[in-house]
């Protein structure tokens, strides 16, 4: 996702799935694939290093599972205690909360 107004979008009438490290958001979009948006404040990651880790393991992980993911746009969202896990937990983490998503909602 590109602009705001589609972050704006997710925000609105959306469900999520979210662990005490980060959040993820989901809205159905009208397109024929999932999308992907990250937000990482640096009031929640203080170094570069640390958010760019969290944004490449994102990244990589949705890429994984986007075939199995339903067409909705997400956004993560990190909270502080995101920079403690390592690459492995985060990775993992995310798998669980992606297939926690892609389950048909209820309502």
């Amino acid at each position: 996702m590109l602009t705001p107004e589609h972050y704006q979008k997710v925000f609105q009438q959306a469900h999520s799935a979210g662990s005490p490290h980060l959040t993820i958001i989901a809205r159905a979009n009208n397109l024929s694939h999932p999308r992907l948006g990250l937000a990482v404040p640096k009031k929640q990651i203080k170094t570069a290093v640390g958010r760019n880790r969290f944004k490449r393991i994102c990244r990589e992980s949705f890429r994984l599972h986007q075939n199995q993911l339903a067409n909705k746009d997400f956004v993560v969202i990190a909270k502080k205690s995101a920079q403690d896990l390592s690459n492995e937990e985060l990775f993992n983490l995310l798998g669980k909360l992606w297939q926690r998503l892609s389950r048909p909602s209820r309502g």
